[in-house]
């Protein structure tokens, strides 16, 4: 049996396609390894928020997760970060910036809970503002304690993406979060 060689060149050009280079493979290894590594020391030495449930911390497949619920950072209603909350976000910080190479995504959110005239009052007239100045104060501390300016990003969601019912006080209160993302480059 004769093969075309038009045959044979698509053959040879579909098995590349693939095909990852060492190099690329060797890449993905590391940043693998030092999210992994930036991942047990994040619960090594926020074990004591972890246990108070005022954090998680998840591993996903390229980036490492941080939840910080409302209780730990902001008095209700507010923005400002609390005393408690900006002794944890240091601790995360002082993790994350010595050798920083990993973007990191300040995500808000609240509950379903309408704006009071107190808010509105300062300007704060929805939930997604309210999420946006959250996150922004925790990225500006962030940035603050050693964090890359250049590799922190704020993002305010209102009350998008609940991992819980708004239905009960329980629920609300898991929904109104500050989600840290930190995620390694694509190469």
């Amino acid at each position: 049996m004769i093969k075309s060689p038009i045959l044979c060149v698509l053959g040879a050009a579909l098995l590349m396609v693939g095909c990852v280079s060492q190099q690329k493979y060797d890449e993905s290894q590391q940043r693998n390894a030092e999210l992994e590594a930036q991942y047990k020391q994040l619960n090594d030495t926020m074990g004591t928020e972890v246990a108070s449930r005022d954090m998680s911390i998840q591993r996903m497949q390229d980036a490492i997760k941080v939840s910080l619920n409302d209780q730990l950072l902001f008095p209700s209603g507010g923005w400002e970060i609390s005393p408690q909350a900006k002794q944890s976000i240091a601790k995360i910080a002082a993790i994350l910036a010595p050798h920083q190479k990993n973007k990191i995504n300040v995500n808000g959110y609240t509950d379903s809970t309408p704006i009071g005239p107190q808010l509105a009052a300062q300007g704060v007239t929805t939930n997604m503002i309210l999420s946006q100045k959250r996150a922004e104060n925790v990225m500006q501390y962030m940035i603050s304690q050693g964090v890359k300016p250049d590799l922190v990003s704020a993002h305010g969601y209102g009350e998008q993406n609940p991992v819980a019912s708004n239905d009960t006080a329980d629920g609300k209160a898991q929904n109104r979060r500050v989600e840290l993302t930190i995620a390694s480059p694509a190469k």
